[in-house]
């Protein structure tokens, strides 16, 4: 069995990674990756792929930015010929970028058996645009893999059949569980040029800001940065900044000051992009995690630390009702008065999620198996098996 992996992000690279890992265990598995080249840079892309240890791609397609139609477009033209070139049996996608959809629709379109991995997570928001990504991948894949219940019930809800849906478990915790006990214990942060580093504080917060919805609204982005500035009088607060929210501050005018170290920007240090295991280190010692990220969630849960969420909702509600997230939406009040409490009273109590065990893609790897050696499964049964 001939099975070809599409990533082209970074949070594509860390759920495939425990994938590929357990595809090359089993022997009439043959596996080819390919990388669009929809995160590009190398702070998005090579380092991850260091960290993580994938290996190097067999095609990289260079798509690099764009419109979300354009990207699309322009993946799905250029995956064709490695599609014809390739004969797969299976393509594998994972997530809900760009990259998950124009693959999804370039592999239907030839007839190729699609697997989505991370299938069934709806936020019901469809001005996101990973909604409907996650929405038009599920209608095509034929095996589809859930993080959490949530999704097969999703599923179910949009006439998929039960046969074709297995709750697994979520491939993103595979890999930090893997890789936790690496996560380096002290780290440096380098500025945004690339030539300046601080020390990490000993107690700190830590900001993630990249939804389209919140970074490309000026008065929003403004609105939740006067906030930050405010908590940032409290903790100080580490924000490493993605390339594209990069661009969206300097366009608000929140340009980062050279040297500024904690003292002033109201506490707020933004540093450059980091590696995986930097990452890792960087939100497990955190006091608190604020985000709009959806794969930060996941991780705090497991990590166990106060995960406030800046957005109206979310697409792993098992983060809210079982995790460490809670969500504190975009009005500035509730944002200052949720980390406000975090900071002074008690932690939240929660648990990691079943099947957030580290064992997901074991468990996905062996139902692809056995769904292409044709054996079937009633619908009770599978998610019986998975848990």
């Amino acid at each position: 069995m001939k099975i070809l992996s599409v990533v082209g992000t970074r949070p594509n690279f860390i759920k495939i990674a425990p994938l590929l890992k357990e595809m090359k265990k089993v022997p009439q598995i043959e596996t080819r990756l390919v990388h669009t080249g929809q995160h590009y840079d190398r702070e998005m892309s090579d380092a991850f792929f260091k960290d993580l240890n994938l290996p190097v791609p067999d095609w990289y397609l260079g798509v690099g930015p764009g419109s979300p139609a354009s990207q699309i477009g322009e993946i799905m033209m250029r995956l064709e010929p490695v599609l014809s070139k390739c004969q797969p049996n299976v393509v594998l996608v994972v997530g809900d970028v760009n990259s998950t959809l124009a693959a999804a629709l370039a592999a239907a379109k030839t007839g190729i058996p699609v697997v989505h991995v991370e299938a069934g997570l709806r936020s019901f928001d469809r001005t996101m645009p990973e909604e409907i990504n996650r929405i038009l991948t599920d209608a095509l894949a034929d095996l589809l893999f859930a993080s959490e219940p949530s999704g097969v019930e999703n599923l179910r809800w949009e006439g998929i059949h039960s046969s074709r849906i297995f709750l697994a478990g979520n491939v993103m915790i595979d890999t930090l569980r893997q890789y936790l006990p690496f996560a380096e214990s002290s780290i440096c942060l380098t500025d945004l040029d690339g030539d300046l580093e601080t020390p990490v504080p000993p107690k700190y917060a830590v900001l993630t800001l990249h939804r389209q919805g919140l970074v490309d609204n000026p008065q929003r982005l403004m609105r939740v940065w006067n906030v930050m500035e405010e908590i940032g009088n409290e903790i100080p607060i580490i924000f490493p900044v993605h390339p594209r929210t990069r661009l969206r501050l300097e366009d608000a005018g929140l340009k980062p000051q050279r040297g500024n170290g904690f003292g002033n920007a109201g506490g707020i240090r933004m540093v450059a992009p980091l590696s995986y295991l930097q990452f890792i280190s960087l939100q497990r010692q955190a006091v608190m995690v604020m985000t709009d990220s959806g794969g930060v969630q996941e991780e705090t849960t497991v990590l166990g630390v106060p995960c406030l969420t800046l957005r109206e909702n979310t697409e792993r509600p098992i983060t809210v009702t079982e995790g460490t997230n809670m969500l504190v939406g975009l009005n500035p009040e509730r944002i200052r008065a949720e980390a406000f409490r975090l900071l002074s009273g008690p932690r939240k109590i929660a648990r990691v999620p079943p099947l957030w065990d580290g064992h997901a893609s074991e468990r996905i790897v062996k139902s692809i198996c056995e769904w292409f050696d044709g054996r079937t499964r009633s619908p009770q049964a599978e998610v019986k098996s998975a848990a």
